[in-house]
């Protein structure tokens, strides 16, 4: 008997709809900041795209855990990303502060635009080549957090944009300068969420949210700022390591050929 030739799978044509639905209340999210910084609700617009940080770090962690992760997935997410934390805050900071500058104000909402878009190329080329303990430049939904901070923190002070354009031009030109730049970020993706923890650990993450609700602007603006501070710190620290580590094989390698 002849052996029938094994027919060839068909390629499936479907998504999966619980990750892209968090991915999908993301862009939403971003979208809607946008509209409403058009009609001057900056508060508005920066939680939202808080709300949108929210809803792109659960989109990954579900896709995970329900093992449904796809090339769709992280393609649809990555454009995401770009709108909520890379075209989302520019227009948000340079509506609420930066427009009065003209030419530089808008360049300085550009320049955040680019290196966001830049910083998110880089990480997909760098998938599974990339050590996962550290991010290559600050993340883009942290460089989001810090400018949708900066303008939240400044609305509930009740300080007019326009009186921190200068403020507003420096902190986003370095922000997007950070997510283009090599220094080395903790991902925190060593982190097992569906394992087993200490309960001190729980202890912890309940007087963070606790801090966290005493003045949500402050305290989220400064988390992200020192987050985005700990970068060049921890690159240098290892630089300085490595430095003295080489110095002090050196030293070793002399004194053995010394010896001989």
């Amino acid at each position: 008997m002849e052996t029938e030739e094994a027919k060839p799978k068909k390629r499936s044509r479907g998504i999966y709809l619980l990750p892209n639905l968090f991915t999908t209340a993301a862009l939403f999210a971003g979208f809607y900041a946008i509209l409403a910084a058009v009609n001057g609700k900056f508060e508005v617009a920066s939680v939202a795209i808080f709300v949108a940080m929210l809803m792109d770090g659960l989109d990954g962690r579900v896709a995970r855990l329900t093992k449904t992760q796809s090339a769709f997935g992280a393609e649809y997410d990555s454009l995401s990303d770009m709108v909520s934390f890379g075209l989302a805050p520019a227009l948000v900071i340079y509506i609420w502060a930066l427009s009065d500058l003209g030419k530089l104000g808008w360049l300085a909402a550009f320049i955040y635009t680019a290196s966001s878009a830049l910083r998110l190329a880089r990480f997909n080329t760098q998938i599974g080549i990339a050590d996962k303990k550290y991010f290559q430049g600050l993340p883009s939904p942290s460089a989001a957090a810090i400018v949708a901070g900066g303008v939240w923190l400044g609305v509930d002070y009740e300080i007019s944009g326009q009186s921190l354009d200068w403020v507003a031009a420096v902190l986003t030109t370095l922000v997007g300068l950070l997510m283009v730049s090599n220094f080395r970020y903790h991902s925190f993706k060593e982190i097992d969420f569906s394992g087993k923890v200490p309960f001190i650990v729980l202890v912890v993450v309940m007087v963070v949210l606790a801090i966290i609700q005493t003045h949500p602007p402050t305290v989220l603006f400064a988390l992200f700022l020192v987050y985005a501070i700990s970068g060049p710190v921890l690159t240098l620290t290892q630089l300085r390591k490595h430095r003295e580590d080489r110095v002090a094989t050196d030293q070793d390698s002399g004194a053995g050929q010394n010896g001989e």
